[in-house]
């Protein structure tokens, strides 16, 4: 009998994999940026080489400009940094920012692991980490789908610490990376430093799954309004006009620190809605990104 991820990557393949197959590769920029990882050797320098990579200690022995000569890794490994915070519990059920979280995950990971990538999994849910060693199978992303099936909701009460979860990504991918991070970006700490130090080493691209919840308040009068991390309660009337404005100016004040914290980092983020397409989603997230590419 099909597990619940089985069955999930099965609808998965056939609405989206087959729509995506073939765009994603070579869609990202390479994580090693054209130089490899794998020094081999060196080489007189000639014109048009880059310069970045002259042996300046060699070249003043030799009194000649030589060069260090890498071959490059092409199997690239992905890390797929997945939040399971109280906030990605926020939509209508069956439809809500962890179940995209979860469609989002298996999809990436059959994607990359059919082009003889590596891909692992970081699941971060309030100081709860467990993690997915990288692998290539159809088997290793069920083995994502079902570490996500058990992984519990986290409890209202601790905010979901942003930085800590960037944190442990950069410790657990040693060699460079292309680190995807799927997330509300809905906590505390000063995650900015943390992204920043993380694409300093890593090719790093934000998916932020987002749920119509998250910015908007419906006009129904008296509603209880609940912060999806704490857990706390309050009851508003929803239709008060000042409220309205207020709740609209947070949420216009998130979205700009957040869009401005992920371009310092030079990290591009990408809004994946629950109410939007999955595959028209990620079809217009490589098209994105191979726009930016060099």
């Amino acid at each position: 009998m099909a597990t619940a991820p089985e069955k999930l990557l099965l609808r998965l393949e056939w609405k989206v994999v087959r729509r995506l197959d073939g765009r994603l590769q070579g869609a990202h920029r390479t994580a090693h940026r054209g130089a490899g990882i794998d020094f081999t050797g060196l080489r007189p320098y000639t014109e048009g080489d880059d310069a970045r990579h002259i042996d300046w200690n060699v070249t003043a022995r030799l009194d000649e400009p030589h060069l260090r000569v890498f071959t490059e890794d092409r199997e690239l490994t992905v890390w797929l940094v997945l939040d399971r915070s109280a906030s990605m519990l926020a939509g209508r059920p069956g439809r809500g920012k962890h179940d995209v979280l979860a469609e989002l995950a298996l999809v990436l990971a059959r994607l990359f692991g059919r082009g003889g990538n590596r891909v692992g999994a970081l699941l971060f849910d309030t100081g709860m980490l467990r993690v997915v060693p990288p692998g290539t199978s159809r088997r290793h992303a069920l083995r994502i789908g079902a570490e996500l099936e058990r992984t519990a909701a986290a409890r209202p009460g601790a905010t979901t610490d942003l930085a800590e979860m960037l944190e442990a990504a950069g410790r657990l991918a040693r060699r460079r990376a292309l680190v995807i991070v799927l997330s509300d970006f809905i906590g505390d700490g000063d995650w900015e430093r943390s992204l920043q130090r993380l694409a300093r080493r890593h090719e790093v691209v934000a998916l932020r799954v987002v749920d119509p919840a998250d910015d908007a308040l419906p006009e129904a009068g008296l509603i209880v309004v609940e912060d999806a991390e704490t857990g706390e309660q309050l009851v508003v009337d929803s239709t008060d006009p000042l409220l309205r404005v207020r709740f609209r100016e947070a949420v216009d004040a998130r979205d700009t620190r957040l869009a401005a914290g992920m371009r310092r980092a030079g990290v591009p983020v990408h809004r994946v809605g629950t109410d939007r397409d999955l595959a028209e989603t990620l079809v217009e997230v490589v098209a994105r990104t191979r726009d930016r590419s060099p």
